[in-house]
C-alpha cells in the first residue's frame, strides 16, 4: 500500500479510504477489520465493507504506516483512493476479455445449477438441492456483478443491496423447506448424492480457470483460489454427507448439510445488506 506521508494530521477529519482486492465475503472483511485493530485501533475507526470492497478509516494520518503494515499480513491488496473518487472499479476490471471470462463463470453456474437441482429431486436430496441454489446464486450474482462494472460507488453498493436480498431469499427457501423435510424424512440415494457433488467440485474448478490470467499480483490470487475454495467445501461436505448416508441408512447428514447451507446463505445475506444500507448512508 501507499502511504501519503507529506499530508498533515487534519486530513484525518476526513475519512481515509482503500479500494480493498481479494475479499470475496463478509468473512474476508472481518478479518481485515480484526487486522487492522490489532494495530491499536479502536472497532469503531475502520469499516471494511463486503458489498464495495473498501476499506473506511476514520485515524490520522500518523498512524497509517503501522496500518498498512498489519493490513498487509492478510494478504489482499489495498489501493489508497483519493477524495473525488466516487468508487468506480479501474479500467483492468473494464476489459472485455474480463468480462468474457466472466460471462464463462455464470454459464458454467447457472447451467450447473439447473442440472444439479434436477440431480437433488432425482436424488431426493436437500444438500443437492441447496448446493445447486449455491451454484445458482453465484452465477446471479456473478450477473449482477458484471453488469456492475464501471458504475460508482452508490451504484454498487444498490447492486450488492440486491444480492443481499436474494441470498436472503434463498436461504429462508432453504431452511424452510429443510425443516419441512425433518418432519417428512425420506432416505437420500446416496449414490447420486455423491456423483452429483463430485461432479460440483470439478464445474467450480472449470468456472475458476478463465479468471486465472487475470489475476494481478498475490491478492487477486488469493480471491480466484479464495472463491474455488469456499465453494468447493459446500460440494465437498455433499460428497460426505453422501457418504454417510450411504453407512448410516439415515436422511440426517443430508439435512444437517442442508441447514449449513441454509445458513452460509443467511449469514452473507446480512452482512451483504448491512454493508449495503452503511455505504448507501455514507454516498
Amino acid at each position: 500500500m501507499e502511504t501519503c506521508k507529506n499530508r498533515t494530521s487534519d486530513s484525518s477529519k476526513s475519512p481515509i479510504r482503500y479500494r480493498v482486492s481479494g475479499m470475496d465475503c463478509a468473512k474476508d472483511a472481518a478479518q481485515i477489520e480484526r487486522a487492522v485493530q490489532s494495530a491499536g485501533i479502536a472497532p469503531d475507526a475502520v469499516k471494511v465493507s463486503a458489498a464495495t470492497h473498501i476499506m473506511t478509516l476514520n485515524i490520522p494520518e500518523s498512524q497509517l504506516a503501522e496500518i498498512e503494515k498489519a493490513a498487509a499480513t492478510t494478504g489482499y491488496g489495498f489501493e489508497r483512493m483519493d477524495a473525488n473518487d466516487d468508487g468506480t472499479q479501474s479500467a483492468a476490471h473494464q476489459d472485455p476479455a474480463y468480462r468474457r471470462a466472466l460471462w464463462i463463470v455464470v454459464l458454467l453456474n447457472v447451467g450447473y445449477g439447473i442440472v444439479e437441482m434436477v440431480g437433488g429431486f432425482l436424488a431426493g436430496s436437500q444438500a443437492v438441492k441447496a448446493d445447486a441454489l449455491d451454484f445458482l446464486g453465484d452465477g446471479l450474482i456473478t450477473f449482477l456483478g458484471l453488469l456492475a462494472i464501471g458504475w460508482s460507488l452508490v451504484w454498487r453498493a444498490r447492486s450488492a443491496m440486491i444480492q443481499g436480498i436474494f441470498l436472503g431469499v434463498l436461504g429462508l427457501g432453504v431452511l424452510g423447506t429443510t425443516i419441512w423435510r425433518v418432519f417428512a424424512q425420506t432416505t437420500p440415494d446416496a449414490n447420486l448424492m455423491g456423483l452429483f457433488g463430485f461432479i460440483a467440485l470439478i464445474v467450480n474448478v472449470l468456472a475458476v480457470l478463465p479468471l486465472l490470467k487475470f489475476r494481478k499480483g498475490d491478492a487477486n490470487m488469493r480471491a480466484v483460489w479464495l472463491f474455488s475454495r469456499n465453494d468447493a467445501i459446500g460440494n465437498a461436505a455433499v460428497v460426505v454427507a453422501a457418504v454417510l448416508v450411504y453407512l448410516m441408512g439415515s436422511a440426517w447428514p443430508d439435512l444437517i448439510v442442508a441447514f449449513g447451507i441454509a445458513g452460509l446463505f443467511l449469514h452473507s445475506s446480512w452482512s451483504i445488506i448491512r454493508d449495503a444500507r452503511a455505504d448507501l448512508k455514507e454516498t
